[in-house]
């Protein structure tokens, strides 16, 4: 099957409260919304959905001013939407998917920073964020066209190509994606709740700007609202008194509130692994009880792995060390194993594509797995969910879109209450449909903007 048609939609979302990316703040983030339409060799054709948050400060940290990075994404979103429809490519999404992020994205990501000052070049994570939609897109289409659902089609029954042909190993011969996931025995998954830089754990910390919109604000709310088992904790990474007396004011309220589960997310900032390994060896001596309830460490280093090749087998010895935003692809992941990293944190703004080669890779070589939020509203609520149902994951799913925007994503709600409600610290997605990723979508009453590119 080859892609005929691309449609194109921005739908700009505000935050109910801030989210703290790193060094940088975000308060509003444009959606990008794809629709794909497949034709076959007998000109039937398939439409499928995609969408991603255009994240700015996740994707592009950058002291450029955030109204020139989200154009850049937005622009780079509507030359994708020219390119694809022409690029001749066909075959599996899983084929198309790998074929244009290692030909004509890169092509067309080198021509964009071509063109800006070396300061400005727009990285390869934000590539893929801008190309995912319209890869999940794809995946949706292709599973529609066979009537099955997406999780159906990663055999030799609609592949070509085994992953041998992906990694260029043998070792993968005969082997499908199929062969590394899983078949949920539940339509349920465990939740984690996303405690922010700017969240406010304690009374003392409220400033009475908080919104009055009926959620809660303090996490002990959100615990109780929520009945949340599992807390990650965003740290600065750049000022260890500040991180660690978080860490033990947080174990506190875990404590209090019978919470099980935390992980530790540094930011990206930490540039000695040193850092980390104090607060935990110091957190083990003086709060056992909160270092016992930290089941892995996410991404304390920075995003470039080949710039910043840190050894951190001394933290993966303490605790299970995740890559995040280093793991572009399966090639960053196999580095990130060398240099002692022991899991992968996917998710599904990297494209769904390259998300499942980075499962199988990491299943096939013992790393363990997460997948994780960009803080997903509406319809890439979905794939993100099913990516963990089916992945295998170390414990769930992140989640935190109801936290930040639940509003945004009423339309699917009503549809999809579980998705996009926590309830007793777990997701349902037992009303997803059994085709495609099973959204729904014509009994989703939602208004969509103007098509920006078709």
């Amino acid at each position: 099957m080859q892609i005929s048609n691309v449609q194109l939609y921005f739908l700009p979302v505000i935050l109910r409260v801030p989210l703290k990316f790193g060094a940088q703040v975000l308060e509003n983030v444009t959606c990008a919304r794809a629709k794909v339409t497949l034709k076959n060799e007998d000109g039937t054709t398939s439409e499928g959905w995609g969408e991603t948050p255009l994240s700015v400060p996740w994707v592009w940290p950058s002291n450029i001013s955030y109204s020139e990075r989200e154009e850049v994404l937005k622009d780079f979103c509507l030359q994708l939407a020219k390119e694809l429809p022409g690029s001749g490519l066909s075959g599996h999404p899983m084929e198309i998917g790998y074929d244009f992020i290692e030909g004509p994205m890169h092509a067309m990501l080198n021509a964009v920073n071509a063109d800006r000052e070396a300061v400005a070049h727009m990285p390869h994570l934000a590539a893929l964020v801008c190309f995912s939609l319209f890869d999940i897109a794809t995946h949706d289409a292709y599973a529609k066209a066979k009537e099955v659902g997406v999780y159906d089609l990663y055999t030799s029954e609609f592949m070509s190509r085994d992953l041998s042909q992906f990694f260029g190993d043998d070792k993968f011969k005969g082997q499908y994606p199929a062969d590394y996931l899983i078949k949920p025995e539940s339509k349920k998954l465990p939740v984690w709740h996303l405690v922010g830089g700017l969240d406010s754990i304690s009374e003392e910390e409220l400033t009475g700007n908080e919104p009055d919109d009926g959620y809660p604000v303090l996490l002990r709310d959100w615990i109780k609202t929520d009945g949340l088992n599992c807390l990650k904790i965003k740290l600065r990474g750049n000022d260890a008194v500040w991180d660690y007396d978080r860490l033990v004011a947080i174990g506190q309220i875990c404590e209090d509130e019978n919470v099980d589960w935390l992980t530790t997310d540094f930011n990206c900032t930490v540039t000695k692994v040193d850092y980390v390994n104090d607060i935990l060896d110091r957190l083990c001596d003086e709060h056992p009880r909160t270092y016992q309830r930290i089941l892995y460490v996410e991404q304390p280093f920075p995003y470039d792995l080949e710039a910043n090749p840190i050894d951190v087998h001394s933290l993966s010895a303490r605790k299970p060390l995740f890559m995040d935003e280093s793991a572009h692809d399966w090639r960053f992941v196999k580095m990130g194993r060398e240099l002692g990293w022991t899991g992968v944190a996917l998710k599904t703004c990297k494209t769904q594509t390259g998300a499942i080669l980075s499962l199988c890779w990491a299943k096939a070589h013992g790393m363990t797995l997460m997948v994780q939020d960009l803080t997903n509203p509406m319809l890439a609520q979905v794939p993100h969910v099913l990516l963990a149902a089916h992945a295998g994951t170390i414990m769930g799913v992140e989640s935190n879109g109801m936290q930040f925007y639940p509003e945004a994503s009423t339309p699917e709600a009503t549809i999809h209450p579980g998705l996009y409600k926590r309830n007793d610290g777990i997701l349902d997605w037992s009303t997803l449909g059994s085709v495609g990723y099973g959204y729904r979508g014509k009994e989703i009453d939602r208004n969509l903007p103007s098509v920006v590119s078709s």
